[in-house]
């Protein structure tokens, strides 16, 4: 009888751990925001998709016109991530949190993009 608890906890726990890393996907478009030495922001529309599995945080995000871009993260025990995504001309620093009540994303870089993700 012993082992049979035994089984049934293993398969318990796999179908938990399963549970815990199912992939939740996010999306955020919108203008960007200007920053210090550019006045073209709020004119740049930049698309954002960000997949989250566990605590791996992966996105593409793309200004319009422009190439795509990637970046990957992993989340801390809070939630929050950080990241740099590399351009042709440099970097934009990626961070944000992946907490289900309020998941955020900002680039910042060359102008900010970001704000809250929306479940796909």
């Amino acid at each position: 009888m012993g082992r049979f608890a035994a089984v049934g906890m293993m398969v318990l726990m796999l179908f938990a751990g399963t549970a815990a890393a199912q992939q939740v996907a996010y999306t955020w478009d919108g203008m960007g925001v200007g920053v210090v030495g550019s006045s073209k922001c709020a004119t740049y529309k930049m698309k954002i998709d960000v997949t989250v599995e566990g605590n791996k945080v992966k996105g593409v995000f793309q200004q319009d016109n422009r190439p795509e871009r990637a970046f990957e993260a992993v989340a801390d025990a809070n939630g929050m991530y950080k990241a740099k995504a590399t351009l042709e001309e440099g970097t934009l620093d990626v961070s944000g949190s992946i907490k289900d009540a309020n998941p955020t994303i900002v680039l910042d870089g060359y102008c900010k993009f970001g704000g809250k993700l929306t479940k796909k």
